[in-house]
């Protein structure tokens, strides 16, 4: 072999030119990671890791959605679990009670 083809750059066939790398997360990302799933009843979940936020959906769609919203935009940062997820609403003392109020559309 000589050196000319060891130094040549290697090119990518024309058939991969809809691969699209994405990096993963970075550890130092503002950006939080938050899980989508479905849980035991069927109902998609959107949950950040620390359980500072999320919600249940009716369509994955809407779980996405939340999900950028919530993350500033950052597609990189939400992971599909394959195993079921259960919302975690945290313990009753972290949140005051509210009054219950009816809403008159």
């Amino acid at each position: 072999m000589t050196a000319d083809r060891r130094t040549r750059p290697r090119t990518i066939p024309k058939g991969n030119t809809n691969v699209k790398l994405v990096e993963p997360p970075s550890c130092h990302s503002r950006s939080a990671i938050v899980f989508i799933g479905k849980n035991r009843r069927g109902q998609w979940v959107a949950q950040e890791q620390n359980s500072l936020y999320g919600g249940l959906f009716v369509t994955r769609a809407q779980a996405v959605k939340y999900a950028l919203f919530e993350n500033g935009h950052h597609p990189e940062t939400i992971v599909e679990l394959a195993r079921e997820i259960e919302l975690d609403v945290g313990s009753a003392a972290a949140f005051p009670k509210v009054p219950a109020t009816r809403r008159v559309a």
